[in-house]
């Protein structure tokens, strides 16, 4: 109760950065792909090349400073009594090191939060919110146009130029200044985590050059053929093909070892395989739906191979052969065709987003009455052409 006070008053008041996603409410990884994609297409029907920039926090938990947690909740504007509670709840704290039959005896701990914790969601966006204003500030003044959208510990940065040089520059920039920031709340960068990937329409072979971080104490990082962030596979058109190649492959596996379950003349019957398959295989491939379906996106492959993948399911429900008609089978076997399917999940997903508040990410970057919330984004759909659109 006490976290979900706390992200109704910290959220309505706009002190939780908004770009930070995932551990609160109605913030949740498709709005970071959806946000993620739209800022990509925008700067790709312009011809102009898209370059993220991914990296995690390392020990985010464990480096909570119970010290200036209190501090950042006087800046909050709650009651003085949440303030007090919190320098309470985090002190005289300890811990034990167990190793094989041996305890070590009790040390003190100023630092980090359980994960187990109620709290700890909130917790962790209240502490690095100045971290991102602040980061803000910086880039206004030294007129970096980078885009920032930050899912718990991860931190992702999108920056468009029509060239290579400028925008490894940039991200060079924005690289040394994020962690010096994070170095003064006692946070830092975990190298291993860190990529770059970069976005191009061209026709012709597109070879950017590497990213060298050493100066900063940072690696040398490499774009690849593909790029991974939350579950989404990305290339560099943003075709969503690899996407939907990867997740039909996992949804025709699980196919396979549902015959496991039975067949035409033994096992689970016909209705409970199509609640099965509805349940568990439908979810897998259709996940995160909302990047790839949208208006006049080209879906022809897209659909070939979701048909394919359900022409599978129906042969299994129905116990069928493969020369058997198709649209028979599937009314016997009572499937949706997935092109209603789509269209219904896509109408409910723009129901759920007419219900979000004025101050969250997705409605201030796809609105276009003019709000006072767009003002921290450098492209809103009122600033895009016709073909930019989406």
């Amino acid at each position: 109760m006490i976290g979900e006070w706390l992200q109704f008053h910290t959220i309505s008041n706009n002190f939780i950065y908004h770009s930070q996603l995932g551990g609160l409410k109605q913030r949740f990884t498709t709005d970071a792909g959806v946000v993620l994609t739209h800022i990509i297409y925008s700067g790709l029907v312009k011809n102009l090349i898209m370059s993220t920039w991914t990296f995690n926090i390392n020990q985010f938990f464990l480096f909570l400073n119970h010290q200036l947690l209190p501090l950042i909740f006087d800046k909050t504007g709650l009651d003085w009594k949440v303030s007090n509670f919190f320098k309470n709840y985090l002190v005289g704290r300890k811990t034990n090191y167990c190793w094989n039959d041996s305890i070590s005896p009790s040390f003190n701990i100023n630092v980090g939060v359980s994960q187990g914790s109620a709290l700890l969601p909130i917790l962790l966006a209240l502490y690095l919110s100045p971290v991102f204003h602040s980061l803000e500030k910086h880039l206004k003044i030294l007129k970096i146009p980078i885009s920032m959208i930050f899912f718990v510990e991860n931190g992702l940065f999108v920056s468009q130029n029509k060239s290579i040089l400028h925008l490894n520059a940039n991200i060079f920039c924005n690289y040394s200044i994020i962690s010096s920031l994070l170095l003064k709340y006692g946070l830092i960068i975990k190298h291993g985590k860190t990529d770059i990937f970069h976005f191009s329409r061209s026709h012709r072979a597109f070879n950017p050059p590497p990213l060298n971080l050493s100066p900063n104490s940072g690696p040398l990082l490499l774009s690849k053929e593909t790029w991974r962030y939350l579950g989404f596979i990305f290339n560099h058109k943003l075709m969503f093909r690899n996407y939907i190649d990867f997740y039909s492959n996992k949804s025709i596996s699980t196919i396979k070892y549902m015959k496991l379950l039975g067949n035409s003349t033994r096992g689970i019957n016909p209705l409970q395989k199509r609640r099965l398959y509805r349940c568990y295989t439908l979810p897998i491939i259709l996940y995160r739906l909302q990047l790839w379906y949208y208006n006049k996106a080209p879906l022809y492959y897209h659909l070939n191979i979701l048909r394919k993948m359900q022409w599978r399911a129906t042969l299994w429900i129905t116990g069928a052969f493969w020369t058997s008609p198709f649209f028979g089978v599937k009314a016997i076997a009572r499937l949706i065709p997935l092109h209603l399917h789509l269209k219904k999940l896509y109408g409910r997903f723009l129901l759920w987003q007419s219900s979000l508040p004025s101050n969250h990410i997705i409605y201030s970057i796809l609105s276009s009455n003019g709000s006072q919330e767009q003002k921290y984004y450098n492209v809103f759909l009122d600033h895009l052409i016709v073909k930019q659109r989406i």
